[in-house]
């Protein structure tokens, strides 16, 4: 068994200011003279949603920004990742930046900033707000993805699934399909398999992030596997988000037994607790997988996201290596 610290991987969930951590939260919070948000017990998506705004109020000045890219670029290099390709939603900051042109332009800033100096590569995600947005904000939001290109790299749709389908935002997709973006809805988490068809269908979704609840609808999961699309899948916030009442009624097993595609990922860490690092090894302990199992979830990480060919190229290769030297450990 080798050590998943040393595998090369990227992170494809991840909302970028649920990257921080809870003692830095907790120095933001003092330094406003805030009371620390409880992180954790969501009765509800809408709980859950009111909780991660309320924690990253605390990202109010340029420092705060460039204090959290400082940390998670860290954070993702000392648990082997090579590739982070968070997501990011401006509309909650734009009223401190004065634009989401604005706010997007520091937030690429300091992180790329951060990306270098810790030796990992970082893209971007642009996320639209299905609750919030309509197809004309993603519009919008595709003209300023134009001003950054090579920074911006893929386009999602976030928040709640629950009457805001993937048919709301068939032009903004489009648009951004156009130039060049890759399309990766939120789909099948909290609304049935039957999203995730409907964004492939609709949206010509590249991946899904989520998309656990495949099975539900028939000849789906085959489609996946036959098309090589990559399921964006996070354990541990299914189930505290109330997806599936426990791991053991997990579906990535039975997905990779398929032959879908899936990349492992922590979608809020801030929030659920586990890291990138430690979703790997929770789910190798979970599931029992070998060290070529978790191998394959790194290498499609890699190969289903947005980093440039020679980022793909060396992680590949030392996941390669990887799998050639001896194990270490034992289980």
């Amino acid at each position: 068994m080798r050590d998943l610290a040393t595998l090369p991987k990227a992170h494809l969930h991840l909302h970028l200011e649920a990257g921080m951590s809870p003692a830095l939260l907790a120095d933001l919070a003092a330094k406003y003279d805030r009371d620390v948000p409880v992180v954790r017990g969501y009765g509800s998506f809408a709980a859950f949603a009111d909780t991660y705004v309320a924690a990253t109020d605390v990202l109010r000045e340029r420092e705060d920004w460039e204090a959290l890219a400082n940390q998670v670029c860290a954070q993702h290099a000392a648990e082997g990742a090579v590739y982070l390709e968070p997501s990011f939603w401006a509309g909650n900051y734009r009223h401190r930046f004065g634009s989401d042109t604005d706010c997007w332009e520091s937030v690429l800033d300091v992180f790329g900033s951060a990306a270098r100096r810790h030796g990992v590569c970082i893209r971007f995600m642009m996320a639209v707000d299905r609750v919030w947005d309509t197809d004309d904000d993603g519009l919008a939001l595709v003209d300023i993805a134009k001003s950054f290109p090579g920074q911006i790299v893929s386009f999602g749709l976030h928040n709640d699934e629950v009457g805001h389908p993937p048919g709301d935002f068939v032009q903004c997709f489009a648009a951004a399909r156009e130039l060049g973006l890759l399309s990766t809805p939120h789909a099948g988490e909290l609304e049935s398999g039957q999203f995730v068809a409907d964004s492939l269908d609709l949206l010509g979704a590249d991946r899904i992030q989520h998309g656990v609840r495949s099975f539900e609808v028939p000849g789906l999961v085959e489609r996946l596997a036959e098309a090589g699309t990559c399921l964006d899948v996070c354990p541990t916030s299914n189930v505290m988000l109330g997806v599936f009442p426990s791991l053991d009624h997990h579906p990535l097993p039975a997905l990779l037994d398929a032959g879908v595609r899936c990349s492992v990922n922590a979608d809020d860490p801030l929030l659920f607790g586990p890291g990138l690092l430690e979703e790997y090894e929770l789910v190798r302990t979970q599931f029992d997988f070998s060290d070529e199992r978790m191998a394959s979830i790194a290498r499609s990480s890699l190969e289903c996201g947005g980093a440039p060919s020679e980022v793909k190229s060396a992680g590949l290769a030392g996941i390669d290596a990887w799998l050639a030297a001896p194990a270490t450990q034992t289980r």
